[in-house]
């Protein structure tokens, strides 16, 4: 019964003496990664919260790596947030960021073309290390497993590929 009462989040007594040993330090981390004191001060606040909110299912023991996940993730989260807004704001200040004049529509569409035109005068194995590298985001390893061939292989005939693309489209 006593081990009970030791490991219960959900005890006040408990989750109070767990608050007030543990906020300042999950402020500091969580100040360090933003920078921001206020910012700090809410997400630790959230984290203990949602400690609170799951204290049935969190034993005391567990408790500080929860409240650090929590605040580590609620970091993450709002970071990426900020970015969305900052790019939207950027996108959206009245000014046009795009150059989609006919004259750049055209040129694009000649240029992709062309491009087109170049990767399918590829040899057959500059192609298919190109293109699995660039379209598919394969790694050259996984291009080397794939491909049965060494890295260093790989390396080559992307290599040779950009040389002949470059060639073809006069960069």
């Amino acid at each position: 019964m006593t081990e009970d009462y030791k490991s219960n989040t959900c005890n006040e007594i408990i989750f109070s003496s767990f608050f007030k040993k543990n906020i300042k330090a999950l402020r500091n981390f969580l100040f360090y990664k933003f920078g921001n004191e206020e910012m700090a001060q809410d997400l630790a606040q959230e984290a203990f919260i949602k400690l609170w909110q799951n204290c049935a299912s969190v034993p005391i023991e567990k408790a500080k790596s929860f409240v650090y996940t929590i605040a580590n993730n609620s970091s993450i989260n709002e970071i990426a947030h900020k970015k969305v807004v900052l790019k939207y704001e950027k996108n959206f200040n009245g000014i046009d960021q795009t150059n989609e004049n006919p004259e750049y529509l055209l040129e694009e569409q000649q240029f992709q073309t062309k491009l087109l035109k170049a990767i399918e005068n590829l040899n057959v194995k500059h192609r298919q290390a190109f293109l699995m590298h660039r379209i598919d985001g394969k790694k050259y390893s996984e291009i080397a497993q794939e491909l049965g061939i060494t890295v260093k292989a790989v390396e080559k005939r992307i290599h040779l590929a950009l040389v002949t693309l470059r060639e073809n489209i006069d960069l």
